[in-house]
């Protein structure tokens, strides 16, 4: 698509400069002040000499303050790349000095990440505190207010749909990834939800405005709510779509998940969608309504259209939990950072298929290993593919881009990783990553980083880390390790905290008498994760 995502949010800002744009209480602000405080921050920008080709890095919590920044490097053409608040110094360091940061968005309670980071960050021009008026800064940083209130909004451009806007994700392998998203191609992927309002996909920005129009006409504006982080692709790629429809983005100002926060927010501020990463939010959210209709004080729900889940499998017994309380869409969403709408599962009090079990997506596609489609009902494993609208490639890594985006019969696809089987509907069973990444409450965690910092510690010789079942978290990391020595559990998972983040840690330590590895070295992972399983079940 020609269009260029800044272009289109100014377009929304001329439409409905009064609606909201950003809400996160007490503070929301219109499309109006929205739009400026984005354009000062790209005056800022370029102030520094950051602009088109240039990349930020976001480290921050939820807040109105990532879509601000958000949308003032895409005025100012640099890319926003998100990084992971969770990171600890090590981890900010590698990814910023991976994405060529020129600058970087820190919230105040991240200030000493950073500031060990910086020294080992040549690239780097200014490292920005997101705070509130009157916070203290440290004197190596700038003020985010003050970067916004010092200088005059900056002109609208002519920009490319090229621009890009670069997603970090931990993909199956390796450490972190920039996925290269061009601003047309994210605006490719947003048919759906026009399709959805029976309006057309914007091309110009007279589009954007009609729809826009049409959209607060009939009164469908959507209200989202970024229950999930928008550090991840699952709020972040939602909210996109949000913003281009003139609508508003919802977070809330807790540090960590709590359902009946949510529940509070979606009354005060009438959420009409709620983006959530699968059970680790869905059972939590049931639970809470359950307990406020036994007090006698339910929630009021009579906002709530859709909740939407992406990133982990979203069980079906957790679904009917929610829908006990109101009819609503549940819609668990099928792609990744490489590619959206590989498939769709919806459910409501209709209905809804079985856990992992999706509509494949109409770019979608599942391969045998030499290229040809998996038949369906054969009971045959292949690999999941999604064309159209996708990225270009991973930042700065042309041999990890060539194995993920492939071309096949003739056509690029985005190959990530995830194996399923198809039905003889046409429906598709996912059975996972081909890989022995762990999916953790939707994030991706390397078994090899969280092994390495488990063996510092001295007591430990040998380990292996894979993920297991888990009702609330999807799988939790749970290291199989050759202890030699007293060190209990507890301490051996503080030694490793002091060198990874804490969705990173152990769950759980299985004791074993040797490691198994291959011949060569190799782990065996699959002894591993048996392992792991007996043991935890006795």
């Amino acid at each position: 698509m020609p269009l260029n995502l800044a272009t289109v949010w100014e377009a929304a800002a001329e439409t409905v400069p009064d609606a909201d744009a950003v809400v996160c209480h007490p503070v929301s602000r219109t499309w109006r002040e929205f739009e400026d405080r984005a354009a000062r921050l790209a005056a800022a920008l370029g102030e520094l000499g950051i602009g088109a080709g240039d990349n930020v890095g976001l480290y921050l919590y939820n807040g109105n303050p990532y879509s601000e920044v958000t949308f003032g490097a895409f005025k100012a053409r640099a890319a926003p790349c998100n990084v992971n608040y969770r990171y600890l110094a090590g981890e900010l360091r590698h990814l910023l000095d991976d994405a060529d940061a020129k600058a970087v968005f820190f919230s105040p309670e991240l200030a000493d990440q950073v500031d060990e980071a910086r020294a080992d960050l040549p690239l780097l021009r200014a490292a920005i505190q997101v705070g509130e008026p009157g916070d203290q800064v440290p004197d190596w940083a700038l003020d985010y207010e003050r970067l916004i209130t010092g200088h005059d909004p900056a002109p609208p451009i002519v920009r490319s749909a090229d621009d890009l806007w670069i997603l970090y994700t931990g993909g199956t392998t390796g450490k972190p990834k920039g996925v290269m998203w061009p601003h047309g191609a994210l605006v490719g992927t947003m048919v759906s939800p026009f399709r959805a309002l029976a309006l057309p996909l914007p091309e110009t920005a007279d589009m954007v405005k009609s729809n826009i129009e049409a959209i607060y006409d009939s009164r469908r504006v959507s209200r989202q709510l970024a229950a999930s982080p928008l550090m991840h692709g699952t709020a972040s790629i939602v909210a996109l779509s949000t913003f281009t429809q003139g609508g508003a983005v919802i977070t809330m100002p807790e540090r960590s998940f709590d359902a009946d926060a949510l529940w509070r927010c979606v009354e005060r501020d009438r959420a009409t969608v709620l983006t959530i990463v699968g059970d680790a939010f869905g059972q939590p959210m049931a639970d809470a309504l359950d307990a406020a209709a036994a007090r006698g004080e339910p929630y009021d729900l009579s906002s709530v259209f859709m909740i939407m889940s992406s990133g982990v499998i979203w069980s079906q017994p957790a679904k009917e939990a929610l829908l006990v309380h109101k009819d609503m869409k549940l819609v668990d969403s099928l792609g990744s950072s490489e590619g959206t709408g590989t498939g769709m599962r919806i459910s409501d009090r209709k209905g809804g298929s079985a856990t992992a079990r999706f509509t494949l997506g109409e770019n979608a596609a599942v391969f045998k290993e030499d290229g040809q489609p998996v038949e369906p009902g054969s009971g045959e494993p292949g690999i999941l593919a999604v064309g159209g609208p996708i990225p270009i490639g991973y930042y700065k890594d042309p041999e990890k881009t060539a194995a993920t985006f492939r071309t096949i019969g003739g056509r690029r696809w985005s190959v990530p990783g995830d194996w399923a089987t198809v039905e003889t509907d046409g429906t598709i069973t996912l059975l996972g990553r081909g890989s022995a990444c762990i999916n953790s409450a939707g994030e991706k965690i390397y078994p090899e980083e969280v092994e390495e910092a488990v063996k510092a510690h001295p007591a430990v010789a040998d380990c292996l880390v894979v993920g297991v079942p888990d009702p609330k978290w999807g799988e939790a990391v749970t290291a199989v390790a050759q202890v030699e020595g007293d060190a209990s559990d507890d301490e051996i998972i503080a030694d490793a905290r002091t060198r990874l983040a804490a969705y990173k840690l152990p769950k759980a330590i299985v004791r074993t008498d040797a490691v198994q590895r291959g011949a060569n070295g190799k782990p065996d992972y699959k002894w591993a994760k048996q392992t792991a399983l007996d043991s935890l079940s006795r």
